[in-house]
């Protein structure tokens, strides 16, 4: 949605789950709901205070592929004439700054890929790229966390919504921002203290607006719904025991997290 830029976040302090938006001084708390009607509270609690959770609670995660121009040219692969996406398993959130582990079963190779996530804000069905800015809350940092022998162990079916769907392979925040425009964000991915990627949210094939308009003619985008808006060249394989991997988007900020083999 258009307006005021403020950082969302959610968090948990003394057992209890809250929400506010991000100052100077710390967290301001917010009553009501985040994508309803909220205001401030008067109190405010310190980073310090407080356990960062994953800023909302999707119903659902829809995640593109081929979404790039330099992607696509760099794959030899021809640019889609309509957004090509998966369904992430919402049980693949898991919280700012957590470690990540592949499962006790994979022994595979498993691959970072920093995106830009939309955050929706009201529900969304058959709306047009005109309107759709009217729909998206704000913007958020993602890491689409891939177990890649597994997405291509079967050659008869690729298994997208397995190897992207695993527990704590879809960490995004660690805050939803509001009041950008994508298309002047660029997103840098830092592994182990290595720049990998740096591309520009304009690269992308379908923009943000035209994403959210052709995704809600095939399905209804609830309040707190992400689409991940696919990764651009840079992609590659976590290979040493303790990976610290950092999606930075400016404007919005850094997510980080530790991927232990």
């Amino acid at each position: 949605m258009a307006g005021e830029m403020k950082k969302w976040l959610r968090f948990r302090h003394a057992g209890t789950t809250g929400f506010g938006t991000l100052t100077l001084s710390g967290i301001s708390v917010h009553d009501g709901e985040m994508f309803g009607r909220n205001a401030p509270n008067s109190k405010t609690l310190a980073l310090s205070e407080v356990e960062l959770l994953a800023p909302c609670a999707p119903s659902k995660i829809v995640a593109l592929w081929n979404n790039f121009h330099a992607l696509a040219a760099k794959l030899n692969q021809p640019e889609p004439p309509e957004p090509l996406y998966l369904l992430k398993a919402t049980t693949s959130i898991t919280t700012p700054g957590s470690v990540i582990r592949p499962p006790a079963s994979y022994d595979g190779k498993t691959t970072y890929e920093g995106e830009l996530g939309i955050v929706i804000g009201r529900t969304c069905a058959r709306v047009s790229p005109a309107e759709a800015d009217s729909f998206i809350f704000g913007y958020t940092c993602v890491n689409d966390i891939t177990a890649n022998d597994i997405l291509t162990r079967d050659p008869t079916f690729p298994q997208w919504a397995r190897a992207k769907g695993i527990d704590d392979y879809g960490p995004f925040g660690p805050v939803i921002t509001t009041g950008l425009d994508p298309a002047k964000l660029v997103v840098r991915t830092i592994l182990n203290g290595a720049e990998r990627q740096n591309y520009p949210i304009a690269d992308m094939i379908f923009s943000a607006q035209e994403l959210v308009s052709k995704i809600s003619h095939d399905m209804t985008l609830l309040p707190g719904d992400l689409i991940a808006v696919g990764t651009s060249v840079g992609v590659g394989v976590m290979k040493e025991p303790v990976n610290i991997v950092t999606v930075s988007i400016d404007g919005i900020g850094e997510l980080t997290n530790e991927f232990r083999l």
